[in-house]
């Protein structure tokens, strides 16, 4: 089975500023890469054998770096939008989608399986499959709890945990029906309609490395540890 992936990298890296002023942010380095081709050289090892870029802000950069993917030995094309779509509204504008295809952001560093991720999205025959982390959220405060301004509580600093979504998606090509043409649309948007429509969501928790390149402090700590990750996430 072929394996197409479209990777959202059209995004003008607001939260990362001031070091995305120059680069787009799929450029931006970690180590001696950018996080795209990190990703890039990851779907290649994994069996993926198509990619599409949809692009908007610093196309022509994106394009003049990764070209037409023969240098990783892969097929790349792109899909420039005219205005921003959001996360899921980028899909109508690109033809020929398989069956079943995986969907993600360009500014993502993780170890997952991009593979079995795939097979088993296929497996379930399901619509819509999403990667999830735990992620670990810390108040650097002391938490208040009042009443009529009474206090009735107190915690220090508390942490709270919370699963979220790691920007990694799988869809059947019948998502595509709930999508519309040439309006921006968000993951949470398509999240809220499929619930609405009580559509059956998959929902794949993984434990492994993810951070998002998107956040600053992900960037720094992504930076950070890169070398001594190297071999495991470039799977060399």
């Amino acid at each position: 089975m072929n394996k197409h992936a479209v990777i959202l990298a059209g995004g003008k890296g607001s939260r990362l500023r001031p070091y995305t002023v120059v680069l787009p942010k799929p450029l931006m380095p970690i180590g001696e890469y950018p996080i795209l081709e990190v990703i890039i050289r990851q779907l290649v090892t994994q069996g993926f054998t198509h990619i599409t870029l949809a692009v908007n802000h610093q196309a022509e950069l994106i394009a003049a770096f990764f070209g037409d993917g023969s240098k990783w030995g892969i097929s790349i094309n792109y899909s420039l939008e005219d205005q921003p779509l959001g996360t899921m509204g980028p899909l109508k504008l690109i033809k020929d989608l398989p069956d079943n295809f995986l969907v993600m952001n360009g500014d993502i560093l993780t170890d997952l399986h991009y593979k079995d991720f795939f097979d088993t999205h296929v497996k379930n025959d399901a619509l819509f499959s999403i990667s999830s982390h735990l992620r670990e959220e810390k108040i650097d405060y002391g938490v208040l709890q009042t009443e009529n301004n009474i206090l009735t509580g107190f915690k220090e600093k508390p942490k709270n945990n919370y699963e979220v979504s790691m920007g990694i998606y799988m869809l059947s090509k019948k998502v595509l029906d709930y999508i519309p043409n040439n309006s921006p649309y968000g993951f949470d948007q398509l999240m809220l309609d499929l619930l609405s429509k009580q559509k059956n969501v998959f929902v794949n928790t993984y434990s492994g490395l993810w951070l998002d390149i998107g956040r600053p402090d992900d960037y720094i700590e992504a930076i950070e540890c890169f070398d001594q990750l190297k071999d495991k996430i470039l799977y060399v």
